[in-house]
């Protein structure tokens, strides 16, 4: 089955991945240096960030409960784009390190939580055609790096104090984009669907949770100090840029070819490839940053340990959690990964980073090696792979 865009709202699902991620472009690699500019010690900007990553952790599984028991997940979705719009605002008010931890608390709670809710919506849009969400997803990696290198280059002309200007302008963007996107009915329950409690105590359910935590915390220390380390090293705003947005070039390759690795090998396999160039490309990172060769092969690496490694943990959580259990499926899977594990791994890097920034990714390193052999231990005896239809 391939996408018609006569009749499928390609580019209005798109276009929701596009601003979503368009803003993680701004927050992962400039918020740092943005808070830096204003006076924050390395602690204060761990704190702010991992606040921002923590709200993960409950928004989604709230809003996933809610489209629940009200299938409204769309409307939700809108509405919480509206609140998050309307929070970021705040940071205009004042920019104190408290103002902005409750601005920055209030924002990441609504923008956190649709993500889950809209892989659903789009997962439904698709049906049997599910393995082709790559090709929606990708332009979330366009958005991602359009402002990356956008703002990268603008930085060079303008003062940091333009990053949360930026931002707000992209969360209305995301908002309005939302307002768009046709309703589409998430599947109904089947007699014989598992309860929610029941596939969550499965035992190759808890180690996915698990390997997506230590993922996500293996990326502290590259989401929250990379755009710092790079100009601790002697590279400029356009090159900084530049290193984001090639990373992001190598996963939007990826995900245009990978719909067929999904349906022809073992998804643990993938999953296992994608955690061991993990181990490699932060050693990469933390040993040998002042090569600019060795970082554009570690940036090239991103196409596995992010682009490759999300494509099947998110056709893992479609398999696990069937019809309606999808939402908070989805949720849990953002809140324990990208909501906790992205928090954590902040904060650790975060107070290891003035003591020793080659530490914190060599910690990273460990974080992805240990996910790596729960993956070999547990998922790799399952031999299911997607299915064709």
């Amino acid at each position: 089955m391939s996408i018609n865009a006569a009749t499928f709202p390609y580019w209005r699902l798109s276009g929701f991945y596009l601003f979503y991620f368009a803003i993680l472009g701004v927050v992962i690699p400039y918020f740092g240096p943005w808070l830096k500019f204003s006076g924050f010690t390395a602690q204060e900007i761990a704190q702010l960030t991992a606040a921002i990553m923590a709200s993960r952790l409950i928004s989604p599984n709230i809003l996933g409960w809610i489209a629940d028991h009200t299938n409204q997940a769309l409307r939700l979705v809108q509405l919480f784009c509206i609140l998050g719009a309307l929070s970021f605002a705040l940071v205009f008010v004042e920019q104190s390190y408290h103002w902005l931890m409750f601005s920055f608390i209030a924002f990441s709670f609504f923008w956190n939580a649709v993500l889950p809710q809209f892989e659903s919506i789009t997962l439904a849009h698709l049906g049997k055609a599910h393995h082709r969400y790559p090709q929606i997803r990708l332009w979330g990696s366009v958005g991602f790096i359009l402002t990356v290198m956008g703002l990268g280059l603008l930085l060079e002309q303008q003062s940091p104090n333009i990053v949360p200007l930026i931002t707000f302008f992209v969360l209305l963007g995301l908002m309005l984009n939302s307002l768009t996107v046709p309703d589409h009915a998430l599947p109904h329950h089947h007699d014989n669907m598992p309860s929610f409690k029941t596939v969550l105590l499965r035992r190759e359910v808890q180690a996915l949770f698990v390997i997506c935590f230590l993922m996500q915390a293996s990326h502290g220390a590259y989401y929250t100090f990379y755009s710092i380390y790079l100009q601790d090293h002697g590279y400029t705003g356009s090159s900084i840029g530049s290193l984001w947005a090639l990373g992001v070039i190598a996963e939007i390759a990826l995900f245009l070819g990978v719909s067929r690795y999904l349906k022809h090998y073992q998804l643990s396999s993938l999953l296992l490839i994608s955690l061991l160039l993990a181990v490699l490309r932060w050693l990469l990172i933390g040993l040998l940053a002042d090569s600019l060769m060795i970082l554009i092969i570690a940036q090239l690496l991103h196409a596995a340990t992010f682009g490759l490694y999300h494509a099947v943990s998110i056709q893992y959580i479609h398999r696990y959690f069937p019809g309606r259990l999808q939402g908070r499926g989805q949720a849990l899977h953002n809140s324990l990964s990208f909501g906790a594990g992205n928090a954590v791994g902040a904060l650790i890097s975060g107070y290891l980073w003035d003591y020793h920034t080659t530490l914190s990714f060599i910690l990273c390193s460990l974080f992805a090696l240990i996910a790596a052999w729960l993956c070999s231990a547990i998922l790799s005896h399952e031999h299911f792979m997607m299915s064709t239809d």
